[in-house]
């Protein structure tokens, strides 16, 4: 089987992010993270996914951040997985993944999860991105400023590249 690449040192925040949650476990992991699963019998119920795959998805969190492992807060030998405060920071994300699966994946009137405010028990507000003063932003209305591929910055220090727009 093939190796495949790593994104770890890519100039792309995406790519870089794609390295450590990319994979529909790891994701699906955060979800019911944010659910308030802790214990790996809890991810592997939920998940139905193989031991080996979800020790392997949990341990890549750990080392990178995402999930702490300490111990259980009721006091027995047990371990549990928490979020860490870079790990919360995915939550915008996995609303967004949702929002657009609410959007695009279910049929009219097709029931589904719905996420709720805790104080209020409404559905969470579709997240919706504004430029600096206000307007609605639009994918259209935004570029990349990419750096230039390694090989050209080695080659021609002098004078960069100026950013063109470009797709994602």
């Amino acid at each position: 089987m093939a190796r495949r690449k790593s994104l770890k040192d890519d100039a792309c925040p995406m790519a870089r992010s794609l390295e450590i949650v990319g994979d529909q476990w790891s994701l699906l992991i955060i979800r019911d993270a944010f659910d308030g699963m802790k214990r790996f019998g809890e991810f592997q119920q939920s998940l139905g996914v193989a031991k080996n795959i979800l020790a392997d998805r949990l341990k890549t969190l750990v080392q990178e951040g995402v999930l702490d492992l300490v111990p259980a807060s009721d006091g027995t030998l047990y371990q549990e997985y928490v979020l860490t405060p870079k790990g919360k920071g995915l939550f915008p994300v996995v609303v967004g993944l949702r929002h657009w699966g609410e959007a695009h994946l279910y049929a009219k009137g097709e029931p589904h999860s719905v996420l709720l405010e805790r104080e209020s028990g409404k559905p969470v507000q579709k997240i919706d991105l504004r430029t600096r003063d206000g307007q609605p932003l639009d994918a259209a209305d935004t570029f990349v400023k990419k750096l230039p591929a390694k090989a050209a910055a080695s080659r021609t220090k002098a004078k960069p590249p100026t950013a063109k727009p470009s797709p994602r």
